[in-house]
């Protein structure tokens, strides 16, 4: 009777040292994205990160998403782990504002009893304390643009490139382009979203990393199902994205209305700069404001060519459209090298002016023939799934080496 009590015992014990070494087995993960206020392509590719990893804990300095974008992002019933930025009023509309302050505030992540720590960022996330002995690894989307490369470009949109304020604002942006310089050597390791991005990396911060494309849904945006690979091209040329100024959509309307009168372009999106694409637009640009997915998918499914005119780090649109066999006419810098080929899936054109675009037009429509074959099996080299693939294998090989 007693032996068979201490074998009980025993056992339990046995079970319970099991279950403990199992636990010490998994890494405590965490994810450290910079804000969730509204679905763009830093948010597609934290989607995907959770879905390799859906252990992980997300933290981010605020989150105001809508209903609709946190089920999109299959966010719905997972608890964010924000900072005090939440609890400022109306912060969702004036958190950009508080830029400066956005590095103390990431810094401010209780990350103790985290094993390894994943940022994924354009600005500060990559800033974050993580724990003594805790890996840290950076997915980056670019260094922070408004303190690097575009830092003249973003104080003269906003105004601020003139006067004691423009002075004022350019030491702020030289303050966090050294912050940044320094934070950016912490991480053990980096991945850009491109060969254009992996450059900045080496250049900006003086690091080396490794490039893993952001993963696009290439089994949503396909070609129409009546018509196969071959498309289902209408007359009309398609613009889409937020209409922020880097994106250069005025220019677009612009070209369509006074170089090319002739032709038809369709344009989704909003945002801060609708006022000014609606000045430029003419007759023959219709404007469609925000659209939902679906939508979107039909117009890129439909459209004559998809029309770009951002320098842009990756650029996830035009490989959608890709996705969709229809080609695309794209300013020729920046990610979108890598994800368009000159020739066979789209066009380049080589300046920022209306003159370059509307010559890209005309030089597409005297070559355009076959593009949508091409376009497709192009697009399906950045596929959710060789995302997944490629980032659990940076994260598993990092995590080793550590």
């Amino acid at each position: 009777m007693v032996s068979v009590r201490w074998s009980g015992q025993v056992d339990k014990l046995a079970t319970m040292n099991m279950e403990r070494a199992a636990r010490e087995r998994t890494p405590r993960m965490a994810i450290v994205h910079e804000w969730l206020t509204t679905l763009g392509g830093s948010e597609l590719v934290l989607k995907e990160m959770l879905a390799v990893f859906p252990q992980a804990d997300l933290f981010a300095l605020v989150d105001v998403m809508a209903p609709n974008d946190r089920e999109a992002l299959a966010l719905t019933g997972r608890r964010v782990r924000t900072t005090w930025m939440q609890h400022v009023p109306g912060i969702g509309r004036i958190y950009r504002y508080l830029l400066p302050l956005m590095p103390s505030a990431v810094r401010g992540h209780r990350l103790d009893g985290y094993d390894v720590v994943i940022s994924n960022t354009h600005s500060v996330s990559h800033r974050v304390r993580v724990p003594n002995g805790a890996t840290h690894l950076a997915y980056c989307c670019s260094p922070m643009r408004y303190a690097w490369d575009l830092r003249e470009q973003y104080l003269a949109e906003a105004g601020l490139n003139h006067g004691v304020t423009g002075t004022l604002a350019r030491m702020m942006l030289e303050w966090m382009r050294r912050g940044d310089a320094r934070a950016a050597q912490r991480p053990q390791a980096y991945a850009g979203i491109s060969e254009y991005i992996r450059a900045r990396i080496a250049r900006c911060y003086g690091r080396e990393a490794t490039t893993i494309y952001p993963p696009v849904d290439v089994d949503y945006f396909t070609p129409h199902p009546e018509c196969g690979v071959e498309g289902a091209q209408s007359e009309f040329y398609l613009a889409a994205s937020r209409m922020v100024p880097y994106k250069r959509l005025p220019l677009i309307a612009e070209a369509f209305s006074r170089l090319l009168p002739d032709r038809e372009l369709v344009i989704i999106g909003d945002g801060p700069e609708m006022r000014r694409v609606r000045a430029a637009a003419g007759t023959n640009v219709r404007l469609l404001g925000t659209q939902p997915r679906e939508v979107l998918r039909d117009y890129l499914r439909r459209a004559r060519a998809f029309v770009f005119a951002a320098d842009e780090d990756f650029g996830i649109l035009p490989v959608e459209a890709q996705a969709c066999g229809t080609p695309v006419i794209a300013l020729g810098v920046g990610g979108v090298r890598e994800t368009v080929r000159d020739g066979e899936t789209g066009v380049f054109f080589g300046e920022q002016t209306a003159e370059a675009i509307a010559g890209a037009v005309r030089r597409f429509e005297s070559v355009s023939g076959g593009f949508s074959v091409a376009c497709r099996a192009n697009a399906e080299r950045f596929s959710v799934a060789r995302f997944r693939r490629e980032f659990r294998a940076w994260v598993e090989r990092e995590m080793g080496s550590s």
